[in-house]
């Protein structure tokens, strides 16, 4: 039986969600990718709450898929230090850590958060 895309990457995330947890002072970093944006949240797993969130939506329309990725992984990373978090815990949601989900993660990385 043949998985489409959807499905797999469903039973993936499920796999993932399993094993990663968000706490307050090292919250998850979730992606979310679709067609034309890309988004992110740090969520707080034992309250329950999203911290802080960023997407592409703001950003300038000019901007390539990837760039925009990159942007907003220089974005979450500048909002959480603010807010005094340096620690994450990435979950790429079931998506292959390829293209947008891998330039949004090296971004947030080379602008301080740590994974």
């Amino acid at each position: 039986m043949s998985l489409d895309k959807t499905k797999r990457r469903l039973k993936l995330k499920k796999k993932i969600r399993a094993k990663i947890f968000g706490l307050p002072e090292c919250p998850r970093l979730s992606v979310f990718r679709s067609n034309e944006h890309i988004y992110v949240q740090l969520i707080d797993d034992l309250a329950g709450k999203t911290l802080l969130s960023a997407s592409s939506k703001k950003l300038a329309e000019n901007l390539t898929k990837t760039q925009a990725s990159v942007e907003v992984g220089k974005e979450i990373a500048k909002l959480a230090s603010s807010k005094g978090i340096s620690k994450v815990v990435f979950d790429r949601n079931g998506y292959l850590y390829h293209g947008r989900v891998k330039a949004l993660a090296e971004a947030a990385r080379e602008a301080g958060l740590q994974f």
